[in-house]
């Protein structure tokens, strides 16, 4: 949908400098832009790249504030989150009618709000409740009884098992699995043999959540599985039973989390991180790729970088790292 920079200026928090009743379609890069794309830049050094694209407008830092400018700009002190604010805007589409498609499945005692729009070959079972707004995907499965939030999207493919509720707002990529059983079992040492401990719980997600293709996320054994407000969830990220993610977390493709963990509020998990059971990772705290924590171990320290397997902070690995490579040049001086 086109819309003014003045609209945009408003939605994003930005100033214009320049008209502002151009009118903009999308979004690109320098490169690729057209006419009545918007771009942005957030180094000075590429700004006259910028002003000489063929973009209609340019998002830019405090820097491009009182420059001569051939394009009307759009000032933000984060210009790369104005852009995706932008982008956004651009991307919304009224959709007046909703509805649910024929060959769709949808027990009569679901509730749907208004303007819902369910896809083909979708089941939405007795008692779910779909708020207004939100969108379920092709072959995809709302199990009993769950609460789907308002303007959530729920793409092709995903399954939502019972004792689910998804708050306004959420997000659900392609394949992923919600509420499922959680892997906990006990074992009986007469015999060797393993027996599920009780998966009974619920998963509970927040508002404004947006989940990766591919992933799992565990209900509780007994209790709750929780995933507070604003997290997101790259591809293939397994969150076990129990576990409690705070608010703005982000968790990179392929991560796990065990059991009855705790990830508070704004910590960062980079790509193929295995977190154990009972881990404890405090506010602020950054897990670089491949990092490995311990069972039972608490990992503190707003923004500090931790690395390596066990986790720990990125000096101490390097320095570590440094006394392997000269011990190993010692060793091998010896040997020569």
């Amino acid at each position: 949908m086109a819309k003014t920079l003045a609209d945009i200026a408003k939605h994003t928090g930005a100033r214009v400098l320049g008209d502002p009743n151009i009118q903009i379609n999308g979004v690109a890069s320098i490169h690729s832009a057209a006419a009545r794309d918007l771009i942005f830049v957030e180094d000075e050094v590429l700004l006259s790249a910028a002003l000489d694209s063929r973009a209609g407008a340019v998002i830019a830092g405090e820097f491009a504030g009182t420059s001569l400018a051939s394009k009307p700009l759009l000032i933000h002190r984060q210009p790369r989150l104005a852009f995706a604010r932008a982008a956004a805007l651009l991307r919304e589409q009224l959709d007046l009618t909703g509805g649910v498609h024929s060959k769709a499945d949808v027990h009569p005692s679901a509730r749907l709000g208004k303007l819902v729009r369910i896809d083909a070959h979708a089941v939405i079972e007795a008692g779910a409740d779909i708020g207004t707004g939100s969108q379920v995907g092709a072959f995809t499965v709302i199990g009993e009884g769950v609460r789907v939030g308002n303007d959530c999207e729920i793409g092709p493919h995903v399954t939502v098992y019972p004792g689910t509720t998804l708050g306004d707002r959420v997000i659900v990529q392609a394949g992923t699995t919600l509420g499922s059983t959680g892997f906990g079992y006990v074992r009986d040492e007469a015999t060797g043999k393993y027996e599920q401990f009780p998966q009974l719980g619920r998963l509970e997600i927040a508002d404004d959540v947006e989940i990766g293709a591919n992933c799992t996320i565990d209900r509780g054994a007994l209790d709750a599985t929780i995933i507070e407000r604003g997290v997101k969830l790259d591809n293939l990220v397994h969150i076990g039973h129990n576990v409690r993610i705070g608010e703005n977390v982000v968790i990179a493709a392929q991560s796990g989390v065990s059991g009855s963990s705790v990830i508070e509020r704004d910590v960062i998990v980079g790509g193929q991180v295995g977190i154990a059971d009972h881990v404890t990772i405090e506010t602020g705290a950054i897990l670089g790729a491949q990092a490995g924590v311990p069972s039972k171990k608490t990992i503190r320290g707003k923004g500090i970088l931790f690395w390596g397997t066990p986790a720990r902070p990125i000096k101490q690995y390097l320095r570590e790292l440094a006394a392997m490579a000269r011990l190993a040049r010692s060793t091998t001086d010896k040997s020569e």
